[in-house]
């Protein structure tokens, strides 16, 4: 067992290990909850104003549309006989565990980016396991496409939007620490 530290002030402090929690990054929590509160209240108001399926167009290349998506980003394994829907809450679970764990172990007032990164990804794989524990498939709604090209992208919600923006602010994190480093 290591022994306790003599500080400048003549106190001993115990020392930090591996498992020793801190407070860290978790303050970042908050827009966790942001995220998970947009995302449920955006699905709610889809779920009770449109129908399956039913479209609306906000712009040219802009679509409102009501899906439920049982599978992965992009609908994969969306056709799998069921037990997708239990790997993908527990993966969801374990992933948002170990993110909260990362985020109390930073210093949070020298790495800003990635504790506002992993706190998006967080909120948004909270907001899809809460969709696939409550219906079983996630709700999707935002679609994105420009006919004239034939490009459609894979209609996605506020929760994929924020593990999107989140895992830039991680890429963009681990970019600026590459430099700091040379």
């Amino acid at each position: 067992m290591p022994e306790s530290v003599q500080t400048t002030n003549g106190s001993a402090s115990q020392p930090k290990s591996w498992f020793t929690p801190t407070r860290g990054a978790s303050a970042w929590l908050w827009l966790s909850l942001i995220v998970i509160v947009l995302d449920q209240v955006t699905k709610a108001l889809v779920t009770k104003t449109l129908d399956l399926y039913e479209r609306i167009e906000l712009l040219p290349v802009l679509d409102l549309t009501h899906l439920h998506n049982t599978g992965a980003a992009f609908s994969m394994l969306a056709t799998a006989p069921g037990w997708q829907r239990w790997f993908f809450i527990l993966l969801g679970i374990t992933v948002s565990a170990g993110l909260m764990v990362w985020l109390r172990r930073l210093r949070s007032n020298e790495q800003t980016v990635l504790a506002i990164g992993l706190s998006l990804v967080l909120g948004g794989a909270l907001g899809n396991v809460i969709d696939r524990v409550w219906l079983g498939y996630v709700v999707d709604f935002i679609h994105v496409h420009w006919d004239r090209v034939g490009f459609s992208f894979p209609a996605f919600n506020v929760a994929d939007s924020a593990i999107t923006v989140g895992a830039v602010c991680l890429f963009l994190d681990a970019f600026l620490e590459g430099r700091k480093k040379k």
